[in-house]
């Protein structure tokens, strides 16, 4: 079965087929970086590493391109409300974004382009533009003429006459009509600016994305990608300026949905953001991101704390299984995935199927290990590890399994058995408060006991 995603523009699934057989070209949307991430800014990077994974699992050499934007309206807001240059709040920012990328396991971009270091191939672009009257310059801004093209409003299934003004300028004078978007801005007084044919002046927001990932990707690529709320504007100016410009830009859209709370998109307006920083400290990286992977990358995720906890109860199945099949056979090796988890990660990413799947397998190879069948543990074993590589998940792999630094695994591994035995004995001496109170600060401490014919075993994770 070949792979099918659903395509925004299309507004229907389509069979994936690239531009060059063998490579897939990848363009996401990365951060604006004006403040650190929240878990719902989160998810795109963890829903379209899954993509990126089942590509290359898939045979295809991905090039993968996630930018920053690390100049526009609100970093220029929040740097002066600081007393320090933009600069300083965009670097602080991308490196918090950069972290949290990190924490939840996604791998690092191919290359991973800044607005400003851009601003050349933004100027060649605006005179492309300018040239075939696509695009007009007054005031010391540059205009995109949305009149002047013809298929503006398409991706998001609008009619221009039906539009709201682009409310991007605080001059909206200068536009001939009100639609219109800017490419580029005039610098105001102390502002950062760049010298361009029409004055000094620093990118608008669109402009920048369809320069990079011309850049980068060429005239014609496979697969943009962002959050539902890229569509627009933001996606529909991007393919407006890029097409008008003559190129073909991308052949597939995808964008994920968001994570709300109280069925609200968790933004900072509403005050209900959590802070990845702050998650991370709270709970495990791998649950958040079993969390945000496991259900539908175009569904709606509603974050609860209750939510959050029983996604690692089941990841920690999943682990235990992992452990107990490793302790029988001295180790395991990843294999194939099952073909009902290829179907499913085959059809727009059917992450829900996907984990099922995994849980199913999982059940499997707990029932081999109850009668002791070592084949069929490393069967299903194998199969396990190959999932959860896809995913992201394989807690043998990195960033997960410990790599390069110190590991500590060895001696929490002392500790936590110092405190079995000290449990054990209590409960030979028949001091079960004792016993139960050594399990439960355990448990405080994030280490789940689980009790065996074999005897304890220990994870790491919420019980």
């Amino acid at each position: 079965m070949s792979l099918r995603l659903h395509d925004t523009a299309a507004r229907a699934v389509r069979e994936f087929v690239p531009v060059e057989p063998g490579r897939v070209s990848v363009y996401l949307c990365g951060a604006t970086v004006q403040a650190p991430p929240h878990i719902g800014h989160i998810r795109s990077g963890v829903n379209f590493d899954v993509l990126r994974r089942w590509l290359e699992y898939r045979g295809y050499a991905v090039t993968f391109v996630r930018n920053v934007t690390d100049i526009d309206d609100k970093i220029l807001a929040r740097g002066a409300d600081e007393g320090v240059p933009y600069w300083v709040v965009a670097a602080r920012n991308e490196r918090a974004f950069s972290d949290a990328y990190a924490a939840l396991g996604c791998l690092p971009p191919t290359v991973e382009p800044r607005a400003t270091g851009h601003v050349p191939e933004m100027i060649e672009l605006m005179h492309r533009l300018i040239d075939v009257d696509a695009a007009y310059a007054v005031g010391g801004d540059v205009y995109f003429s949305v009149r002047s093209f013809a298929e503006y409003g398409a991706l998001s299934g609008q009619r221009p006459d039906a539009m709201q003004p682009a409310a991007d300028t605080d001059v909206e004078t200068h536009k001939r009509d009100l639609r219109d978007f800017a490419l580029w801005k005039s610098a105001k007084p102390g502002e950062p600016y760049w010298e361009t044919p029409w004055g000094r002046g620093r990118p608008g927001w669109h402009l920048e994305c369809s320069a990079m990932a011309g850049k980068y990707l060429g005239d014609r690529f496979d697969i943009h990608g962002g959050g539902l709320d890229l569509v627009f504007p933001h996606h529909e100016n991007e393919i407006a300026q890029s097409k008008a410009a003559g190129e073909d830009f991308a052949n597939y859209w995808m964008h994920n949905a968001w994570v709300t709370m109280s069925g609200e998109k968790m933004s900072k307006s509403l005050g209900n953001s959590l802070l990845v920083s702050e998650m991370v400290r709270r709970f495990r990286p791998i649950e958040l991101r079993y969390f945000l992977a496991a259900p539908h990358y175009r569904s709606m995720v509603e974050y609860s704390e209750e939510a959050l906890i029983e996604a690692g109860i089941a990841f920690g199945r999943i682990e235990t299984f992992l452990r107990n099949a490793a302790d029988l056979l001295g180790g395991v090796e990843s294999g194939p995935v099952p073909p009902a988890f290829a179907e499913a990660m085959d059809d727009d990413l059917g992450t829900p199927a996907a984990f099922g799947v995994v849980h199913t397998t999982v059940r499997e190879g707990n029932t081999a290990l109850a009668a002791g069948d070592k084949d069929v543990v490393a069967a299903r074993a194998a199969e396990v590890r190959a999932m959860l590589g896809v995913l992201g998940l394989d807690p043998a792999c990195p960033p997960w399994a410990s790599s390069g630094g110190a590991d500590l695994t060895g001696v929490v591994d002392r500790l936590v058995q110092e405190l079995l035995t000290q449990r054990q004995t209590a409960r030979e001496r028949k001091d079960f408060a004792a016993a139960d109170a050594i399990r439960d600060g355990l448990r405080e401490a994030g280490v789940q006991v689980e009790d065996t014919p074999a005897g304890p075993r220990w994870i790491v994770g919420q019980g």
